[in-house]
């Protein structure tokens, strides 16, 4: 049963383009989960990586403060600015932009763990990145979003951050707390919280491509291009800046991915809380479904470069 559950949680990226595609054909099938529910979701998705994490995780920070330090400073340095840069490349309009801008802001996604895992590369270290990009969140997103988004609309940076400690840091302290409490109880559902996270990020992007269907089918090729390049971009930008810092090979792989994949859920309930326009949300949803996209394809090219290095050496 467990084997079958990491199936389907591996499976992420079919999820999201499944029902992200159905979206765009029945939107009502989908439309209903918004609002209080998104912002209920993507705490879910928290709790559920709260939960895995213990007091020993942030001793590991400790006893390898380089590597987590590179992967901080790549996330909020790497994505920000390059969808600023994209953003301005393409001429996007103004909500697409601020959009695009806003989910590069975000933390490393929780997804990024399980492609590293499928890509063979330094799964703790994935684990350590995010957990500690994402505890970042709670003032780099909102300072980031207010420095580059502010150029194109007013930006409530400490609305940001009222937000963003709602739901991230309670729920993340909340599943902390869980661990420790109640270890029969996380035990119990341990195996099925990775699919419940995965299909609480499929519907959230569901929804909101359903909810602005017009606005998705008549962007044009602009604003997909750009999330395209944003993500495409952290991918080869993250392997590039470990193999300045000196990486070997999986952990370049590893900050690859964790740069490449961001938290499209957070991006999409802050969109949806703080800026007027519904439009703002599309990117952060669009993201999903192509970082996960990328991420596979290289994790599945990355694997059997593994494997077929492992026969080598045979």
């Amino acid at each position: 049963m467990v084997r079958v559950l990491n199936i389907m949680a591996n499976a992420f990226p079919a999820w999201v383009l499944c029902c992200s595609t159905l979206a765009l054909f029945r939107p009502e099938w989908f439309a209903w989960f918004r609002g209080p529910m998104i912002v209920w979701g993507l705490a879910v998705i928290m709790l559920g990586m709260g939960i895995t994490l213990t007091i020993d995780d942030f001793k590991r920070v400790l006893r390898t403060p380089w590597s987590v330090m590179a992967g901080f400073a790549a996330q909020y340095t790497i994505m920000p600015l390059l969808a600023f840069s994209v953003a301005r490349l393409l001429h996007l309009e103004a909500p697409f932009a601020v959009g695009l801008i806003l989910v590069g802001c975000c933390p490393g996604g929780t997804a990024s763990n399980v492609v590293t895992y499928i890509a063979k590369a330094n799964v703790p270290l994935s684990v350590l990145m995010t957990m500690c990009s994402t505890f970042g969140a709670v003032f780099m997103t909102p300072l980031m979003t207010k420095w580059l988004a502010g150029t194109y609309v007013p930006v409530d940076a400490a609305g940001l951050l009222w937000s963003t400690v709602q739901v991230v840091l309670l729920p993340l302290i909340v599943g902390l707390a869980l661990h420790h409490g109640f270890p029969r109880v996380v035990r119990a559902v341990l195996p099925v919280a990775p699919l419940v996270s995965v299909l609480t990020i499929a519907l959230i992007c569901a929804s909101i491509v359903g909810q602005n269907r017009e606005a998705v089918i008549h962007s044009g090729g602009k604003m997909l291009l750009g999330v395209f390049l944003l993500h495409a971009g952290g991918f080869g930008l993250g392997h590039l800046f470990g193999k300045i810092i000196g990486f070997n090979t999986t952990d370049r792989r590893t900050l690859s991915i964790e740069v490449g994949m961001q938290n499209s859920g957070l991006g999409t309930v802050l969109a949806q809380r703080h800026f007027a326009d519904p439009l703002t949300a599309v990117p952060c949803a669009i993201s999903a479904t192509f970082h996960s996209i990328i991420g596979s394809v290289l994790a599945g090219v990355w694997r059997l470069r593994s494997s077929t290095d492992s026969d080598q050496q045979r």
